[in-house]
């Protein structure tokens, strides 16, 4: 597969977009939006879009924390493309580059944007995150700046994965892991399996992963070397304590937002060792603070990502993560609906779900 793919005619006439109506309400209709193009901007035509668990969050909620949708919102923010146009000003990509995109847009002038923390800055445009639109529809605009081209040996589904892979690598990035490293992944679901493919890229020579879904942990365990616990059978500090002789893991990667889990997170931990919050609860859980203490944890949190989608779209390049074992359902356009209702099921086995465009000859 080529870098560079035909440019796709996209219909203008085709308005489709996935619109979450309201709580609940989902509809494949025509959306219009007017979006120009700006001197630095690209337009790309979309090929596949990973359904993530925000997305179905707002399907069942409605609403993310502050984030409400009270207007019909298009979603999906996880997408690969084909440039079909760019900007006056743009210098590094043309038309027919195979790209993948980061969703979210920061202000420029915001202080945490020339502070370098751009994830944090408040006025970010974040794709499919109310009231700003997402992309499950025939083209989008964005800045070349938050677009990367593809290598030849990086499918459309594969990149359409850098934006979670990208949660786990700023992860592992946050914990300062280093080489050797025993590690323990909370949650098998699509952000701590790309955080155990991360930690095993930086290094780590062990991660156990644990869940409560035997499919989900079978899937962690072929990602290289990694056992698994399922916590609704096995008590996780005292596999780890096992496995380490008594000394507990040096990070421990929180990603399912797990009240539980969070309750006794550091009875795993080593001392000195790092706690990274990934997941986020739906509610305000407490961890132990003494515990923390007496054995000098460091506890870090992310908040999506910042500085690392070149690195993951280069380690997919590079063959040291292969996010292919995660892909479990593809779906068409025409059934993004169904998609998203069978994702809101939470069936066993399935990690992530993607749909794709089905743009010809790409």
């Amino acid at each position: 597969m080529s870098s560079v793919a035909p440019v796709p005619t996209v219909d203008p006439t085709d308005q489709r977009a996935l619109v979450l109506e309201a709580k609940d309400q989902l509809s494949l209709r025509d959306f219009q939006l007017d979006e120009p193009l700006g001197p630095h901007d690209v337009r790309i035509a979309i090929h596949t879009v990973g359904i993530c668990g925000s997305d179905v969050h707002y399907y069942t909620h409605g609403a993310i924390g502050p984030f409400v949708v009270r207007e019909p919102m298009i979603l999906g923010h996880e997408a690969s493309g084909i440039v079909t146009e760019t900007g006056s000003a743009v210098t590094t990509l043309k038309a027919g580059d195979r790209v993948c995109m980061e969703p979210g847009i920061p202000d420029p002038n915001g202080r945490a944007t020339r502070l370098g923390l751009y994830n944090l800055d408040p006025a970010v445009r974040f794709w499919a995150t109310p009231p700003i639109h997402g992309v499950l529809r025939p083209s989008v605009v964005h800045p070349e700046a938050f677009t990367f081209k593809l290598p030849d040996n990086v499918t459309f589904a594969a990149a359409a994965m850098v934006e979670p892979l990208a949660v786990g690598v700023h992860a592992v990035t946050k914990a300062k892991a280093a080489p050797g490293h025993i590690a323990v992944v909370i949650g098998a679901g699509p952000i701590g399996l790309v955080t155990v493919l991360a930690a095993l890229a930086g290094g780590c020579a062990h991660v156990i992963v644990s869940d409560v879904d035997d499919t989900k942990l079978e899937i962690a365990r072929k990602l290289g070397s990694v056992s698994t616990v399922n916590v609704s059978r096995e008590n996780l500090a005292e596999v780890v304590k096992a496995r380490t002789e008594g000394w507990g893991a040096d990070v421990i990667y929180e990603c399912a937002g797990s009240e539980r889990a969070i309750a006794d997170i550091f009875e795993p931990l080593c001392p000195g060792g790092v706690v990274v919050f990934v997941g986020i609860p739906l509610s305000n859980p407490a961890y132990n603070v003494s515990a923390a203490m007496l054995k000098e944890a460091r506890v870090e949190h992310v908040f999506r990502y910042a500085h690392v989608f070149p690195r993951c779209v280069a380690m997919l390049a590079s063959g040291a993560i292969d996010v292919s074992p995660l892909i479990t359902r593809t779906y068409p356009f025409e059934k993004s609906v169904e998609a998203f209702q069978d994702a809101a099921s939470a069936p066993k086995g399935q990690v992530k779900m993607q749909i794709t465009m089905g743009l010809p000859g790409a």
